[in-house]
């Protein structure tokens, strides 16, 4: 196996929170965002004091958010009380893997008859913003847009609930998507992201006839590239 070059370790930078009563929420936003992205290690563990001076809150607002979070299993408990990112094993990846499918080709074919003109609009324009991703924008621009794309289309699934199940598993996907950025990083660096959309424009084409079942297809292909990436870099179990 090639062996992947490791990216810095994140910077903790988020926005200073403003509105009190918010601030909880505003909190626990950020940092769901942050893990489903791939912006924590996995098994990095998260402190309530390195947080709060990060966002220029108490520790109290903090550390609600990190307890919704692990209730939500995107972070767990150590020994001593912490709050870490989840550790990556290939047995977890295979079981996301199949959730993922399951769940995410289903809000795929319901959304194929649905999207409107301004649905589809608005995918085109996120596909096009994901395969124009430049290196100086980083991996992390690359992966938001990803999930932009992604939930255009489960949004316009109609269900109540797809989406909210797809975002869990999203959630608890995020130390995974740690490894896919190193392992994308260098390809961006020297081709930008024209080569890592070619499964997105494969779902545009087949959302744009209405073709729930291409539409479908392509989804698959796009979590199965990645789902076979990050079993490379994990090696046999």
């Amino acid at each position: 196996m090639t062996a992947v070059s490791p990216l810095a370790p994140p910077q903790l930078t988020f926005e200073p929170v403003k509105l009190r009563h918010t601030v909880q929420h505003q909190i626990y936003a950020a940092l769901r965002q942050a893990l489903m992205s791939g912006r924590f290690e996995p098994g990095q563990v998260l402190t309530i004091d390195a947080l709060s001076r990060s966002f220029g809150v108490s520790h109290m607002p903090v550390r609600e958010a990190l307890r919704r979070l692990a209730a939500e299993n995107a972070l767990e408990q150590t020994v001593n009380g912490s709050q870490r990112v989840p550790t990556v094993t290939r047995q977890r990846l295979d079981d996301l893997f199949d959730a993922r499918i399951a769940l995410e080709t289903l809000a795929t074919r319901r959304a194929a008859p649905k999207m409107d003109a301004a649905q589809l609009n608005a995918l085109r324009a996120a596909v096009t913003a994901h395969a124009t991703v430049t290196a100086e924008e980083g991996i992390e621009a690359l992966l938001e847009r990803n999930h932009a794309v992604h939930f255009i289309v489960y949004r316009a699934s109609g269900s109540d609930v797809l989406p909210d199940l797809i975002e869990a598993l999203w959630l608890r996907f995020g130390p995974y998507m740690r490894m896919v950025s190193q392992a994308l990083a260098p390809e961006l660096s020297a081709n930008g992201a024209a080569n890592l959309s070619g499964h997105h424009h494969d779902l545009l084409a087949a959302l744009l006839e209405g073709d729930g079942t291409g539409a479908a297809a392509a989804v698959e292909a796009d979590i199965t590239t990645t789902c076979r990436t990050i079993r490379d870099l994990i090696g046999p179990s």
